[in-house]
């Protein structure tokens, strides 16, 4: 038997008409809400693709309640323009569902609305973007000129100013635009520190290897005025709290530079928080600012006028290892990387990595026939050292998989390997 479908206000047309024409006066979100709410009989509630919400048409505090947290009977509708997520329709009928052709046109004006009303803040992103990526990226060297676009968009740099860059991956999969809710998270994070720090999303794949691991090239990047000069560091630190309190089962990572005194050098300041960046994902540091980074400091001025001479080390020294790791689901560059931190020492190595030692020997022995590096000679242990640190640096991210040579606990054969 098919379901009579309850229509609240009169006929399709005229439930439609007033949505329509809470829409064409500009009456904006609210009005639009709660013309929504007498069409469709339902508790209204209008969230945009990072979660916030924008407009509520509720009865009562309880009736918003229940739209909001996904008690039994709501219902939700992706709003798409042009196929593109803009947020989300959340409605709970208050008798019989309402007919599903109206909930579509409905939705569909309230997600045009939203985006109309979304332009102002769109175009504000997009300069934000702008400035920041050809900043970053040394397209605008000009002090005078970065002061002025700075202060079109209501900051002021004529001090310097700090970068900071945060970086969260969920560990599971995501539903919805999780990026724009991360983004959210940090600006808003951002400016309780600073109300006139910029934060954008922007390419920067030319201070980070090919090899990275990333679902696409920008960086989250955050240029804080260094007014006083520890301010970078008071917002990175506060960024890094609003996530972990924000994000639940996501790897987060925060990093800082130091403050630049003049902003035709935040570009280094970025490059700064870009190295400090990837050494923190790789060592699984949560927060970490550059002056904290030790030795790889050294490495900055071949991460900035060089990269590709700090990968072509990387490529002699430690790639074959990676290679083979991937290929034989082996641990070469995490034993590599134990032995060392251990101070030379195959019995605490071992223990680190609960494995014997015979098999810690055996895959220091297959370091020096893939590297030719013997880490048993000072001149080999400093350049296998020194391909590591480029390899963090770069933002290559080494496999973590179980051991699987002959004498390790998994005891795994290679599908294709040499005789071993």
């Amino acid at each position: 038997m098919t379901e009579k479908l309850a229509q609240p206000t009169g006929d399709f047309l005229d439930a439609f008409g007033d949505v329509s024409a809470a829409v064409e006066s500009g009456a904006g979100l609210p009005e639009v809400a709660r013309a929504t709410e007498r069409a469709l009989g339902a508790t209204i509630a209008v969230v945009d693709r990072a979660g916030n919400v924008l407009a509520v048409a509720a009865q009562s505090p309880d009736d918003e309640r229940t739209v909001l947290s996904g008690s039994r009977g709501r219902e939700v509708l992706d709003l798409r323009v042009a196929d593109e997520l803009v947020g989300e329709l959340r409605y709970r009928p208050r008798g019989a569902p309402p007919p599903p052709a109206l909930v579509r046109m409905v939705g569909t004006l309230i997600a045009l609305e939203l985006e109309r009303s979304r332009a102002p803040e769109r175009a504000s992103e997009a300069a934000v973007a702008s400035f920041v990526s050809d900043l970053l990226a040394r397209r605008v060297t000009d002090r005078d000129n970065i002061l002025a676009r700075a202060n079109e968009l209501g900051a002021d740099l004529s001090e310097g100013a700090g970068v900071v860059v945060a970086r969260a991956h969920p560990q599971v999969p995501e539903e919805g635009d999780w990026r724009a809710r991360i983004l959210a998270l940090v600006e808003r994070a951002a400016r309780a520190a600073s109300p006139l720090a910029l934060t954008a999303a922007v390419e920067v794949s030319a201070a980070r290897s090919p090899h990275a691991a990333a679902e696409d090239a920008r960086e989250l990047v955050v240029v804080v005025p260094a007014t006083p000069p520890e301010l970078p560091r008071r917002a990175a630190e506060s960024i890094h709290r609003e996530l972990q309190r924000g994000l639940s089962g996501y790897e987060i990572t925060v990093a800082v530079s130091r403050p630049a005194g003049d902003p035709v050098d935040v570009p280094r300041a970025g490059v700064e928080a870009i190295l400090a960046a990837n050494v923190a994902e790789a060592e699984r540091r949560g927060f970490l600012a550059f002056e904290e980074t030790g030795s790889y400091r050294l490495l900055l001025p071949v991460l900035t006028d060089d990269p590709a001479e700090l990968q072509r080390f990387h490529d002699e020294t430690i790639e074959p290892l990676v290679t083979y790791d991937e290929q034989y689901d082996t641990e070469l560059v995490r034993t590599l990387e134990t032995f060392l931190d251990e101070d030379g020492s195959v019995a605490r190595t071992a223990q680190e990595l609960y494995t014997h030692r015979h098999t810690i020997r055996y895959r220091l022995e297959r370091v020096r026939e893939l590297t030719g590096l013997d880490v048993g000679s000072t001149d080999g242990r400093e350049r296998l050292s020194l391909g590591l640190k480029a390899m963090r640096v770069l933002g290559i991210m080494p496999p973590r998989g179980p051991a699987s040579e002959p004498g390790a606990e998994a005891g795994q054969v290679p599908q294709d390997g040499p005789d071993r």
